[in-house]
């Protein structure tokens, strides 16, 4: 169930609390809801953007967030999710997190989750495979405006008792430093998440002398904004993008033969991108779009080269929760 406020201070917001494999949901009214975010008053300037003096906030006050009784939800390993672009995208981050979170008959971890339609309106072609440095993608495209909405939407998380931030959404990453600016608390980075993993399989290299590969396959804006790139390259791996003539001639005609429903069309085009990465030597392929994750068939033996990075995501997730969650037991 989501609850959607209609007030300026506060974004639709779901609580989830799990136990024992059941799931209930808690509603709140909407006075208490404006009560707490009015707690630590949020103010922007004229352009949406966090004003500097409520940017900083001390060890204290982290402290205070995520300890107040006032708060939603009051478990120190309390996560914050903020919602991506796709509403369903989010939807199966919250799967992934409630399952396998709660296997064995564990209790889930507790988490709030702060999701907004209004935020795909913002940039609608950076979310396509289009090149973001068209005329158009720049006119639709307000770097102030995107920024201040995941800021006030990560302060929201805070105010309601979450002491550790995740954004299951391949294009908010792009502004992962900005929105972290300020924040007392762990914000995990997605490709860190996966950086690490990949660190740990002890993949070798196909190529007798050079690192190993890693291919990445993801939207213009994704790609140019370093989302993966870097943070695989401080591991150690060398990273191989799609070039032009992939892009134009097979993923973006994949992309468009989904719109027009054309799935198996988009599946073949998919599977050609992925064997293109493949031939380059490259160990795995990241599947970093929302619109080609879930394409193939789960049986496709291609999936076995394939990396969906919110999994990563999710498994860090939990592991930060349970892993705070001992620490406070023994205190």
């Amino acid at each position: 169930m989501t609850i959607s406020f209609n007030t300026l201070n506060c974004p639709p917001v779901l609580l989830g609390s799990v136990n024992k494999i059941k799931t209930h949901y808690r509603t709140r009214s909407n006075q208490s809801v404006v009560v707490q975010v009015s707690s630590v008053p949020i103010q922007t300037d004229e352009n949406g953007n966090l004003l500097e003096s409520k940017r900083i906030l001390g060890s204290s006050m982290a402290l205070k967030i995520c300890q107040t009784r006032n708060s939603m939800l009051s478990q120190p390993n309390t996560i914050g999710i903020i919602g991506g672009v796709s509403v369903f995208s989010t939807l199966i981050f919250l799967e992934k997190l409630v399952w396998w979170s709660s296997k064995d008959r564990q209790e889930c971890v507790p988490f709030v989750v702060c999701s907004d339609p209004e935020l795909s309106k913002e940039f609608p072609v950076l979310s396509s495979f289009h090149s973001f440095n068209s005329r158009n993608a720049q006119t639709q495209f307000n770097h102030g405006l995107i920024v201040g909405n995941l800021q006030r939407k990560r302060l929201f998380l805070e105010q309601s008792g979450a002491c550790c931030i995740v954004m299951p959404c391949h294009l908010s990453h792009e502004w992962h430093s900005e929105i972290f600016e300020g924040c007392p608390i762990p914000f995990l980075h997605v490709g860190d998440c996966v950086a690490k993993e990949l660190s740990k399989a002890n993949l070798r290299p196909l190529v007798a002398g050079s690192n190993v590969r890693i291919g990445v396959l993801a939207t213009d804006a994704t790609l140019k904004g370093g989302v993966y790139q870097e943070k695989l390259q401080s591991q150690g791996f060398e990273v191989v993008l799609p070039d032009q003539a992939t892009m134009h001639h097979i993923i973006i005609p994949a992309i468009e033969a989904l719109n027009r429903r054309d799935i198996e069309g988009a599946r073949n085009l998919l599977r050609i991108a992925i064997q293109v990465l493949l031939v380059r030597a490259v160990n795995l392929v990241i599947l970093a779009s929302d619109d080609i994750h879930g394409l193939l068939p789960h049986d496709d033996p291609l999936l076995k080269k394939c990396i969906d990075p919110m999994d990563a995501l999710a498994r860090s997730t939990i592991r930060w929760a349970k892993s705070t969650e001992k620490v406070h037991q023994k205190t």
